[in-house]
């Protein structure tokens, strides 16, 4: 028995030492198994760090740059907005001008635009009745000095010398039939006239003047308001 209780007891020992064994090489790569877990881990939270910063950065550079492009569209309304007030301004000094300086400016508009001194020329309603005969009637006037000139100054003082010198005039525009005529047609325009002959028009209207204007002179009047 004594033989027997040794052989046990050696079957035994060698089972727990094969047992304690297993559980240390089962506790190494355990802890093995949770040293690489941790390391990944804390490569994977690392790479996911660096992957919001990198987000973080490029979204901030998308709405910096969505916001520079969003003020120069603002600035550019503003600028856009204020040379319109500029030109508007202009055009409404244009069309307030005193009585005799607005005749003056639509008499020299008509005989630039004029090219065979027989067109109709067209005013808004309130200018028709307001300086219409008046323009049309100095066009005219000039029309004929420039194709008959008048007597000499010194003859043209006496009552002789004047009557002479509408006569000629008068004399000129039967045979040349010259002559600007006052439309009974009105247009809705702010200011200046529409020159009609035949079917071609000339607009010499105020509005399209200025915006002709501003074609050519935004980028200089836009310089002299936002110079820094």
């Amino acid at each position: 028995m004594e033989g027997i209780n040794k052989i046990t007891a050696k079957i035994a020992q060698d089972a727990q030492a094969d047992i304690n064994k297993l559980m240390a090489e089962t506790d190494a790569k355990v802890q093995s198994i949770r040293t690489n877990a941790s390391a990944q881990a804390q490569e994977e939270a690392n790479d996911i760090i660096e992957k919001g910063r990198m987000a973080a950065a490029e979204r901030l550079e998308r709405l910096s740059s969505a916001s520079q492009m969003e003020r120069r569209k603002l600035e550019l309304a503003a600028k856009q907005e204020i040379l319109g007030e500029a030109f508007n301004l202009a055009l409404e000094k244009l069309c307030t001008l005193p009585e005799q300086e607005y005749i003056a400016l639509l008499t020299k508009l008509a005989l630039e635009a004029s090219s065979s001194g027989k067109e109709q020329i067209i005013f808004s309603q309130k200018d028709r009745a307001r300086v219409g005969k008046q323009v049309v009637m100095a066009a005219n006037d000039a029309l004929l000095k420039e194709r008959a000139p008048g007597l000499p100054e010194e003859v043209t003082k006496s009552k002789m010398g004047t009557l002479m010198d509408k006569l000629i005039h008068n004399t000129t525009a039967i045979v040349t039939g010259a002559g600007l005529t006052l439309s009974e047609q009105t247009r809705d325009i702010k200011g200046g006239f529409i020159m009609v002959d035949g079917d071609v028009e000339i607009n010499c209207a105020f509005e399209t003047l200025v915006r002709l204007q501003r074609e050519q002179m935004e980028k200089k009047v836009a310089d002299a308001l936002f110079q820094s």
